[in-house]
């Protein structure tokens, strides 16, 4: 798979209220403008969970103006990749053309973690991190093109 400035990734989750919200947010730091990164969600919350933004803060990327969207409002984008980092996000990115490539990753989802205040941050802080170890070698295995 070759990547251009026209060529859309998308990251789908279930809600698209974490964890797609920090992988667009991480990937979009690696990709450096050398191709589109969106998220989505399969079925999408209201709003981006307070905790991802403020542990992508704490890495210097800010996603405080992120919002949650559905998945297909992209069908008509150019996506030639779409991350699924849970599995009822796999279904989701079923209604894409076959010759996508689809990426599947299963992360727990921070936000369903019980517990005090620090161990859900701190759960977030697990998710984030695990999804930077995904991008990071997934994208190592990717052709990117300049133009």
């Amino acid at each position: 798979m070759q990547l251009n400035r026209n060529s859309m990734v998308l990251i789908v989750c279930a809600g698209n209220s974490a964890r797609s919200q920090m992988a667009e947010g991480l990937l979009q730091q690696l990709a450096r403008g050398r191709f589109i990164v969106r998220s989505a969600g399969a079925h999408p919350k209201d709003a981006v969970h307070p905790l991802a933004v403020e542990v992508m803060a704490e890495i210097g990327i800010d996603i405080h103006h992120a919002y949650p969207k559905p998945v297909h409002i992209f069908l008509r984008d150019p996506v030639r990749v779409a991350i699924c980092v849970c599995d009822e996000a796999s279904r989701a990115c079923a209604i894409f053309p076959q010759d996508i490539e689809q990426v599947q990753w299963t992360i727990p989802d921070p936000a369903a973690i019980p517990g005090t205040d620090e161990a859900c941050r701190a759960a977030f802080r697990q998710a984030r991190d695990l999804i930077a170890q995904h991008l990071d070698a997934w994208i190592t295995t990717q052709v990117i093109c300049d133009n």
